[in-house]
């Protein structure tokens, strides 16, 4: 470890030491670990993997059960089957020497671009062989297991830079990594607790290009801002504000080439590793791919804020431990798909670390960032408890938003219009927390030791995740349903009813079962529904011109009526009811038409997943009869195959 007096995020130690003592942090040698010295200077490589493996333990067991799922399981969502689609669409296209950031596997046959969607190409890459031995759903699972330790030890490094202590700055690894609001990512949003990794590993790469200009730190900060385009788009994003917060004071306070090509060379790298995904980022863009509807975005921009106190209320987790009065008063002020929570244990260390290091260098920087990150994670409106408030409320593209909260200017930032979550900010904002928090406990290791076993014990009650009952689980394959349409190679597009293309925004048709794309890595079949972060404007539109595709999609909006009466005791529900006179028969030309275009789109199989009778009805009309029923699900086929 460089001495700490280079370093631009290390404080100013004669401020802030305490008073004489045999415990004085000054008699100490830099990098003094507050462990055994004799056995890390004979084996600093060995201490580290050691404490790399305690924090992947200390991952899997705050996010248990979540490491029970390599046996073959997966969270019932489609967020999950995307996942296990991407790590099976890499690997085929690495092992073909294909290009992944375009499929016709979803789609089908129109195809949809990739640059938008997350489908994390590095993780992808660096999994392939797992995914060709094990399948895609045991990359999936994996990655899902290492992230939290993986994160708690960058943010260990990043802190060592700072604190006096490696006992603080295990403590803020630990804050950081094995957070109830990673945790909850990692369970189901994996790109982004993978694309919160990058945050401290590009906050350290920053803080040593300051420390030391040069080639060699230049590049690698290229490379860890490269790698977390690969990874995740949207925390790239938080990557690149963290990196030119750190560098752009640097830059100004005294301009010179000696900083300024250091910088442009990171720069420089950046485009190049992340070349591959900007490229295809921007063929999405010139194709028209991108053009989401300014209401849509202003909608999703006011949906996805923090309540107040829910951001510093005690983490959900608690229930866990029998103390369910103190967690369900402060749960998010809406049922979002997040947990944008610091938890008051860290926000409580956090406060206390910043009045314990106020005196030290970039303390007061700290500070201002989480306090930002906070007030943009808050959204276009204020959420108190239940209520919602847009103080003097303005009209933008139709939706009432609020001009005093800074989420409503920050989305107005060219280039940022499409981060529409606010509450992913509060991630940065878990960066500056868990450092004040792990100055605390460097505090504490110097003048109140046994607090910090208190502390351990109140960080556990908040620790980490352990799933969303209501998603429940699916398995990873359904032999009995699938064995027959793998077996065909004849590569016929498999649709799945309901039928739709589903994501983030836009969106258009049905959602369709979770299992759907999960079974189209083990068949090998192109699919027709579609799953991507980012919608592209042409393939819906290429779709809608499909008549069997349109017309399946009107068959869908039958909805069966609702019994008068209930059934008799021990009556069974038939499997379909009757079609009301409400519904609206399809024409004949339009019947000929859609059984044309299945003829010419070369369909199948038909995959239907629930009782509809318009569906039904559709089907035998366009030239599909029943094959066989498996795992719940009915399987159709065209006549005579």
């Amino acid at each position: 470890m460089e001495r700490a007096g280079h370093d631009p995020l290390t404080a100013d130690r004669a401020a802030s030491q305490p008073a004489a003592g045999p415990a004085q942090p000054a008699a100490a040698p830099p990098g003094d670990s507050g462990a055994p010295r004799r056995w890390f200077r004979a084996h600093p490589a060995v201490g580290q993997l050691i404490l790399l493996l305690c924090y992947l333990a200390a991952g899997v067991a705050v996010t248990w059960p979540r490491a029970t799922y390599l046996a073959g399981q997966l969270p019932s969502s489609r967020d999950s089957a995307s996942y296990v689609w991407g790590f099976w669409w890499m690997a085929r296209q690495i092992s073909h020497l294909g290009n992944p950031w375009f499929t016709h596997y979803m789609a089908a046959p129109v195809g949809v671009s990739l640059g938008y969607h997350s489908l994390m190409p590095l993780p992808g890459l660096l999994f392939t062989p797992v995914t060709l031995i094990f399948g895609p759903s045991a990359s999936y699972n994996l990655l899902v297991i290492l992230v939290p330790g993986l994160s708690a030890y960058a943010m260990y490094r990043a802190a060592r830079l700072w604190l006096r202590s490696q006992t603080g700055a295990i403590a803020a690894g630990a804050f950081f990594g094995l957070s109830a609001m990673l945790a909850q990512e990692d369970w189901y949003h994996i790109n982004i607790a993978a694309g919160a990794l990058f945050l401290p590993v590009t906050l350290e790469l920053s803080v040593r290009l300051r420390r030391s200009p040069g080639v060699r730190q230049a590049l690698l900060l290229g490379v860890g801002l490269g790698a977390a385009v690969l990874t995740d788009s949207e925390s790239a994003v938080l990557c690149a504000i963290l990196t030119l917060l750190v560098l752009l004071p640097w830059l100004l306070r005294r301009p010179s080439l000696a900083k300024l090509w250091p910088a442009a060379l990171a720069a420089l790298a950046t485009a190049v590793v992340a070349s591959p995904q900007l490229v295809s980022m921007a063929q999405e863009v010139g194709r028209g791919g991108l053009a989401i509807n300014d209401q849509l975005l202003a909608v999703t921009d006011k949906l996805y804020g923090i309540g107040l106190p829910g951001m510093f209320a005690p983490s959900p987790r608690v229930a866990d431990f029998g103390l369910t009065s103190l967690a369900q008063p402060f749960l998010h002020s809406r049922n979002n798909e997040n947990l944008p929570m610091f938890g008051v244990t860290l926000t409580a260390l956090a406060l206390f670390g910043l009045i314990v290091a106020w005196r030290r260098r970039n303390t007061k920087w700290l500070a201002l960032l989480w306090v930002v990150c906070c007030a943009l994670a808050l959204g276009a409106s204020l959420w108190v408890g239940k209520k919602q408030y847009v103080p003097y409320a303005q009209i933008w593209h139709g939706v009432n938003v609020s001009p005093v909260m800074p989420y409503t200017w920050f989305v107005r930032i060219p280039g940022l219009s499409s981060f529409r979550e606010a509450d992913r900010l509060a991630i940065l904002g878990l960066v500056p927390a868990a450092l004040l928090a792990g100055a605390a406990v460097d505090w504490m290791r110097y003048h109140a030791r046994p607090l910090i076993a208190v502390v351990a014990a109140l960080g556990i009650l908040e620790a980490g995740y352990s799933g969303n009952p209501r998603i429940g689980q699916m398995p990873t394959a359904l032999p009995r349903l699938d064995g027959r349409i793998a077996a065909d190679h004849s590569r016929s597009i498999v649709v799945d009813v309901p039928f739709g293309l589903r994501g983030g925004i836009p969106d258009y048709g049905g959602r369709f079962a979770s299992e759907a794309l999960v079974l189209a890595t083990a068949d090998g079949h192109p699919r027709a529904i579609a799953y991507v972060s980012r919608l592209p404007q042409p393939t819906i539109s290429a779709i809608m011109r499909q008549p069997f595709y349109s017309w399946l999609i009107h068959a869908q909006h039958y909805t069966p009526p609702a019994r008068s009466a209930p059934l008799p005791a021990g009556a069974k529900l038939p499997l379909f009811d009757r079609i009301p006179a409400a519904y609206t028969p399809l024409t004949a030309a339009q019947v000929a038409a859609g059984r044309r275009n299945a003829q010419r789109l070369n369909i199948g199989w038909v995959l239907l997943w629930y009782s509809n009778p318009a569906v039904v009805q559709y089907l035998g009309q366009t030239g599909f009869r029943f094959d066989y029923r498996a795992d719940g699900v009915s399987v159709y086929r065209p006549a005579g195959r």
